[in-house]
């Protein structure tokens, strides 16, 4: 669904006139940034499907940091691996990599380990890669990658619209005071099943990510 459907949908359920551009009025504004908010509200309850992304970084000798471009800094990395040897990277804290970059003698060759390390320029998430890259390989970092805020009439939600539509009525009626026969409280109620049964349904895409097993 659109952004200007969107609007709309959460215009009519407030009994407000539907809109021909989201910068119609000042209300329409209004509505935008609320619909924005339920959007990244919605966006960080799960991790979606629709958000799930493959990075591919090619790595440079004697360079070991790396950017997960366009992810900000709320991407989540879902799983790691080396293409080119043909084996998966393994998350290692931050002192680990201190010690075996300061501490101990770096090694080159190919990279194993990952770790995060802030963020560069562009607001994007870091990473370290261990050992340091001898030579060019072919990382890929499967990462949750949260869509950038809506804007325009035609940019398409990617997380389901049901949810971000009644939270974004529930935020908007809250902040209007009065919904003519709905509490805002309803409105949240309302909300939080769209979002829940969103969530239930996504997640049976990934049964293996709902086992969990004692160690």
């Amino acid at each position: 669904m659109n952004y200007l459907d969107i609007m709309n949908n959460v215009l009519r359920r407030l009994r407000e006139e539907e809109v021909t551009n989201v910068s119609e009025n000042t209300y329409a504004r209004m509505a935008g940034d609320f619909i924005n908010d339920a959007k990244t509200m919605v966006e960080q309850a799960a991790d979606w499907s629709a958000l799930r992304e493959t990075l591919v970084i090619n790595t440079v000798a004697d360079d070991n940091l790396y950017s997960l471009a366009n992810c900000g800094d709320d991407a989540k990395v879902m799983s790691a691996l080396n293409n080119t040897q043909n084996c998966f990277l393994s998350y290692q804290t931050k002192d680990w990599f201190n010690d075996n970059i300061y501490i101990s003698d770096e090694v080159s060759g190919a990279p194993n380990y990952y770790t995060f390390k802030g963020l560069d320029s562009s607001g994007d998430t870091q990473v370290l890669v261990n050992p340091k890259p001898d030579n060019t390989y072919q990382l890929h970092f499967d990462v949750i990658k949260r869509q950038a805020e809506l804007t325009n009439d035609s940019d398409v939600l990617k997380v389901p619209s049901k949810p971000v539509i009644h939270l974004a009525v529930a935020l908007l009626a809250r902040e209007r005071g009065e919904t003519g026969g709905t509490s805002t409280a309803e409105y949240f109620a309302i909300a939080d099943k769209y979002l829940s049964d969103a969530i239930a349904i996504d997640a049976a895409k990934h049964p293996e990510e709902m086992i969990f097993r004692t160690i």
